[in-house]
């Protein structure tokens, strides 16, 4: 999800991190090699050469409407704080281009290859096996759209008899953009299996699917007899043959979705589009696309690289304290860009070099970089914190406040490590910076030191909330950016918002899916089946936590952060407060151990991404990130077991 497209480093999955904006000029991401992709090869701009009379408009249409919405959230801000007179029609035509801005979102990362994919196995084929692996990719993609299609259209044009309160507009103008973004991928997929995959292979696989359907089809009556027992078949089953054969996280959670009431149920599909619509229109969820938004403007600007100097002059001259610099630079980067990978890649440029220099080996530097970017997730705004108050139903303000102090416990058990590690360090030629340096470097770092403590304290403090707050931040980052930074310009800032709405959309589209997946779920029953079980295990709070802490190791690996947390939050969080448990504080135990896994080997996505950024093979950094790892997980322990530290923050 980079606008770099170098290959994946051997054995790395191609999943990008969850809400990370795009990595930076001259630094790199996990991006699937071009002979691996469902998609057809880019052109030198790294975009695929199709369909220009459709993409073009698309990228223009949702660049402005992304300005569009920003300016109403500012104007909105503006009239209720300053002129004490809110603007009550604003929020339906946010939400309304919103939902636009989502899924011309999803047909622009459809058409840049910036879905959210496993990668991992499917890399690994070669020949014939990978052009039928490939073929039936897209064939389960088209196998999607083609499905849903129909009943998108039905679904808006039943949404014609719902009235906009302020506006009295027919909702069909909002949720008009499903159908549309749905015919717009189909387009896409199309146009790139004609021209990317033999038209022997790819109706070979065609027939293969078609009759695989028709069977399933013909056994509907079978398989309503299984129960909840065809939920083996579908919803993990078919989820997992898909996410092995590279077909984009959404779409797997859709099919399993679909499959699951299409021939075990009389449900009409209407409803996995409903879901769908209900999963993606939370006007909370308007703060992640301007989020990602800073964060390319933070690396733009080069305000990251401002604090990393400034924390350099300060303490870098300590015994490890470049470690420290690479820690704190991450930890309060993450505040201004809530994505791992913006952070990664601002930081490692300017650190490395000089870590380099004083005989840290690259290994060590990468480790700490992968599990560094782990640690500060928590730090407000995290996209991932935006998402999961959403889905769960859980306070953005306290998972903001609370976030802060859980990443702050992670920093002192990875500083920790660093020291220990540095015990023999021998630099005599190392020089404290002077007074006046470290004044200099404050004088320059300050506005961008300012940012993150701005977010943290005006949504924790109820001042104004995250949507609210991510437009400001925009606007203040883009007016210091210009003033002190040397500014952006207008073809560069057009770049970033087309790359936004891009990322945007790949993330949106999965939160739709998961949310038609855990309904699916949960109307089976399983989970009321599950529930006296799973709260009745020896142990209480702490032996279901341990459970959950495993779960979201293994799901972080496999399937990345943001698709885990989306599929299993509305699972688990009922079990959770079963037990007594604070949402929380579940939820910092669920994030961390979730990021612990997205860094861990050998399957770990933002272990490679490290990899790549760092330009160090994997092999030389699998040996020396298991310590750091061991860290966090002993600090993820700690958090689970001491409840206040969640909730610290909460109570002041």
């Amino acid at each position: 999800m980079s606008t770099g497209r170098s290959p994946a480093p051997s054995g790395g999955s191609s999943i990008a991190p969850s809400g990370g904006s795009p990595a930076p000029s001259g630094g790199s991401s996990a991006a699937p090699s071009d002979a691996s992709l469902p998609i057809g090869p880019p052109d030198r701009a790294g975009h695929p050469r199709a369909l220009p009379w459709l993409i073009v408009p698309l990228e223009w249409a949702s660049a402005g409407l992304m300005l569009v919405i920003m300016a109403l959230l500012l104007t909105a801000v503006l009239s209720r704080y300053l002129f004490s007179s809110p603007i009550v029609w604003i929020d339906e035509i946010v939400s309304m281009s919103f939902i636009w801005l989502c899924m011309m979102g999803t047909a622009l990362a459809m058409h840049r290859n910036e879905h959210l994919r496993l990668g991992l196995f499917v890399d690994q084929l070669s020949g014939t096996v990978h052009a039928t692996v490939r073929a039936f990719a897209l064939c389960a993609m088209l196998a999607f759209l083609i499905v849903l299609l129909p009943s998108a259209c039905e679904y808006a044009q039943q949404e014609w008899l719902i009235r906009t309160p302020a506006l009295d507009l027919p909702n069909t103008f909002r949720v008009a953009a499903i159908p549309f973004g749905f015919a717009a991928m189909l387009l896409i997929v199309l146009a790139y299996a004609v021209r990317t995959v033999p038209a022997k292979v790819l109706l070979g696989t065609a027939a293969v699917v078609i009759a695989v359907v028709a069977a399933l089809y013909g056994a509907r009556p079978a398989l309503a007899a299984l129960g909840n027992w065809s939920m083996l078949i579908f919803l993990v089953g078919v989820v997992l043959l898909c996410l092995l054969a590279g077909v984009p996280i959404a779409f797997c959670f859709g099919l399993g979705a679909i499959g699951q009431l299409a021939f075990t149920t009389q449900v009409p599909l209407l409803i996995v589009v409903g879901r769908m619509d209900e999963g993606m229109s939370s006007l909370i969820l308007v703060s992640v696309p301007i989020f990602v938004l800073l964060g390319c403007i933070l690396d733009a600007t080069g305000m990251g690289k401002a604090i990393v100097e400034f924390l350099g002059a300060l303490i870098g001259h300590l015994k490890a304290g470049m470690s420290y610099v690479l820690l704190g630079s991450l930890f309060i980067v993450s505040g201004i860009s809530g994505s791992k990978v913006s952070d990664m890649a601002t930081v490692a440029p300017a650190l490395f070099p000089e870590m380099k220099r004083r005989g840290n080996k690259p290994g060590e530097m990468v480790a700490l970089l992968a599990t560094g970017a782990a640690m500060a997730d928590t730090v407000p705004p995290s996209i991932v914190l935006i998402v999961l108050g959403s889905v769960a139903g859980v306070s953005i303000a306290g998972l903001f406040q609370s976030g802060f102090v859980v990443a702050l416990v992670l920093l002192l058990s990875l500083m920790a490590l660093a020291r220990w590690k540095a015990r023999n360090e021998r630099a005599p030629h190392r020089r404290r910076a002077s007074p006046k340096v470290i004044g200099q470097s404050l004088l320059v770092a300050a506005p961008a030191l300012l940012l993150p403590f701005l977010i943290r304290s005006a949504v924790g403090g109820g001042v104004a909330t995250a949507t609210e707050v991510s437009t400001i931040a925009v606007l203040y980052a883009l007016l210091t950016g210009q003033v002190m930074y040397g500014g952006i310009g207008a073809r560069r800032f057009y770049a970033m918002l087309v790359e936004t709405v891009a990322l945007s959309g790949a993330i949106l589209l999965i939160l739709g899916a998961a949310s038609a997946l855990s309904w699916t779920i949960t109307q089976s029953g399983i989970v009321q089946q599950l529930s006296p079980w799973m709260t009745a295990i020896p142990g209480g709070q702490m032996a279901f936590l341990a459970l959950t802490m495993v779960l979201f190791l293994v799901l972080g690996c496999l399937l990345e952060g943001l698709p885990a947390v989306l599929l299993l939050a509305p699972i688990m969080y009922p079990m959770a407060r079963k037990l007594g448990i604070h949402d929380v504080h579940y939820s910092m135990v669920i994030v961390c151990a979730m990021n612990v896994g997205l860094m861990m080997p050998p399957i770990g996505v933002g272990f490679y991404i490290a990899c790549r950024i760092g330009e160090v093979k994997p092999d030389e950094a699998l040996r020396s990130i298991w310590p750091y790892l061991l860290a966090l997980l002993a600090g993820v322990v700690v958090i689970a077991a001491v409840p206040g530290i969640s909730t610290l923050a909460l109570k002041g």
